[in-house]
């Protein structure tokens, strides 16, 4: 690869694991082309910007970033400060952008890559080309971009999951998609507009996670508000109720996830929420009134409903990659290495152990994939987590192989995952959905928690 070393490393995405990424490339004498498909930096992060994270700053600013940043007078928010997805890219991920200058191109939407005249089938010197990596600009345009190395940091954001139970989408929802009456995002039921699509209306919130309970206590709220009566939800789970449904199960020793669970738990018993479980969606019809009837594998219908939320995770974009020989476990569709490590039968967020390069190789050399997208369809990743994918990474691809092979990482031994929106008060958190906080854990109250895993597990 000597004779390709002036070419760059061609990051794609310029999300928070991205930019840290370029920054620790930077840092090591290597030169980073950040290609980012949105208008500027973090879009995926500023579509849920609504969304406050459950882990503080001090946990999501990468050290090589803050360095970078260092020398343009930036100056850190309150380490202690639990920022909203807006903040976060306002206040630290575009200013890291504009620290990398022209090293970042916004408008380039990735569409493949590849060896330089090599498909996948070709073994001969293939490792002797560089990467293409073509790309389709704004402006229509296509052209394709020499790399020396690729690091595929685009994030899972833009291919959530449907609701049909087989992972593929359910009969009749892409038509119930397309007339926006089912979505998978959180909404802002602060933004007046959707408040008002959403107030006194029966909404069906499918998903087991936190961005459900999240929802479900959003809706609660607006059905007591003095614009909201009316508003009810309709809760689907695919599998029973459990002490483990309402979180705070001791594989993962999360005890917000449980407060967060708790107020979903809530949101039933103060009669916000009927819940509907076991319950596998095959169908989504309509009846003749025109609302959404979800209809199971069993035969079970719900209630017509005027919204379907469906918060029911993400996958990783594996479409553009078609030319690249990637080395992925067969369920997660992450790194084999690195499968085991995340797999949510075994792991939380917080059990997770720290991992590099080695991890993160695939059998195309010099290609990795790193940020949400490594893992796959795991639910696990943390932001601590992937600053040092980025950290190993690096190193690796700058020749410095101990580096890259040696943990620099101390993950809280029982954090919070998070990224709600349900508190309000930056110092006081009680909810959790994404990057480790351990100082939100101290901010619950335990016996309460306790006291409601102790009412599922009742006769």
């Amino acid at each position: 690869m000597s004779e390709h070393a002036s070419l760059p490393v061609a990051v794609i995405g310029a999300g928070p694991v991205g930019l840290a990424t370029a920054a620790h490339l930077a840092g090591r004498g290597l030169t980073p082309l950040v290609l980012e498909a949105g208008p500027r930096a973090a879009h995926a992060v500023r579509e849920w910007g609504h969304v406050r994270l459950f882990s503080p700053w001090r946990e999501l600013v990468d050290p090589a970033a803050a360095r970078l940043l260092a020398g343009t007078g930036w100056r850190s928010p309150d380490p202690a400060a639990y920022p909203t997805g807006a903040e976060w890219a306002d206040a630290y991920l575009q200013p890291l952008a504009d620290a990398l200058g022209d090293r970042v191109r916004y408008g380039a939407a990735v569409t493949g890559v590849a060896r330089a005249d090599r498909d996948r089938v070709v073994d001969s010197g293939r490792e002797d080309r560089p990467f293409t990596v073509h790309v389709v600009r704004s402006d229509g345009g296509e052209e394709r971009v020499a790399a020396r190395a690729v690091v595929d940091a685009s994030g899972t954001w833009a291919l959530p999951n449907p609701v049909g139970a087989d992972g593929l989408p359910a009969v009749g929802e892409r038509a119930a998609a397309a007339a926006g009456r089912l979505t998978y995002r959180l909404p802002d039921l602060d933004d007046p507009a959707t408040r008002a699509r959403f107030a006194g209306r029966r909404v069906a919130v499918v998903g087991s996670g936190a961005s459900a309970f999240t929802a479900l206590a959003q809706l609660a709220r607006l059905a007591v508000a003095a614009d909201g009566a009316g508003t009810r939800a309709t809760w689907v789970l695919r599998r029973g109720v459990s002490a483990a449904t309402f979180g705070g199960g001791s594989a993962d020793q999360l005890p917000a996830r449980g407060a967060l669970g708790l107020a979903a738990r809530r949101s039933v018993e103060d009669g916000h929420t009927d819940a509907v479980t076991g319950f596998r969606t095959v169908a989504v019809e309509r009846d003749a009134d025109g609302r959404l009837v979800l209809v199971a594998a069993d035969g079970r219908r719900t209630g017509p409903v005027d919204h379907v939320l469906v918060l029911t995770g993400s996958r990783p974009d594996l479409g553009f990659l078609s030319e690249v020989r990637l080395g992925l476990d067969e369920r997660l569709s992450a790194p084999a290495a690195l499968a085991p490590l995340v797999d949510p039968n075994r792991h939380s967020c917080g059990t997770v152990p720290p991992h590099g390069a080695r991890e993160l190789a695939h059998p195309e050399r010099d290609f990795y994939l790193v940020g949400a997208k490594s893992y796959g369809r795991a639910p696990t990743f943390l932001a601590l987590t992937g600053h040092e994918q980025a950290r190993s990474v690096a190193a690796a691809l700058a020749g410095d192989l101990r580096a890259a092979h040696r943990v620099e990482l101390t993950l809280p031994e029982t954090g919070v995952c998070g990224g709600t929106g349900l508190f309000d008060s930056q110092g006081e958190p009680d909810s959790a959905t994404g990057c480790c906080s351990p100082a939100a854990a101290g901010a619950v109250d335990v016996e309460l928690l306790r006291t409601a895993v102790r009412a599922t597990q009742a006769p």
